[in-house]
């Protein structure tokens, strides 16, 4: 099954691959790696999904935020491929970092929600590496943040 394929038995709806708001640029292909800059935390009504975790959100809050970022990195991946998905070989690595509290400690639970969701679409080519970071604040005060590297054919 090819990904566009898995994408629509899942009924996933990708949201736009937003434009960066700085200077940088939203993925950037190096050889066969392609960069995909951090996507925060939009709901689907393409508000920002704000606030701290293990204050204002719940760890399963913070899960679907993640899961969140992570429709924005295939957003983007299937953008920097010409819409064409199949491009991807493999998910190299996830960096997710958490808006929390001091005292919260279950940061690699919220990043699931994004190496979950990237799974699920990718099957063994979705496994990756991973570090999940907690942070004292986030862009806009967004709870989740999450980069990407993908491997191209």
């Amino acid at each position: 099954m090819n990904f566009d394929d898995k994408i629509k038995e899942l009924n996933i709806e990708l949201p736009e691959a937003k434009a960066p708001v700085g200077s940088y640029v939203a993925t950037k292909i190096s050889g066969k790696l392609l960069y995909v800059s951090g996507q925060i935390s939009i709901n689907s009504n393409g508000e920002l999904i704000k606030g701290k975790v293990g204050k204002d959100l719940t760890t399963d809050d913070a899960y679907k935020a993640a899961e969140r970022c992570g429709l924005s990195i295939v957003a983007q991946v299937k953008s920097a491929c010409n819409g064409n998905l199949s491009k991807v070989k493999s998910c190299i690595k996830l960096t997710g970092f958490v808006n929390s509290t001091e005292d919260f400690t279950e940061q690699p639970k919220v990043i699931n929600g994004a190496s979950d969701l990237i799974a699920s679409i990718f099957g063994e080519a979705g496994m990756h590496t991973r570090a999940a970071v907690s942070t004292n604040s986030l862009p806009l005060g967004v709870s989740v943040e999450v980069d990407a590297i993908f491997e191209l054919n």
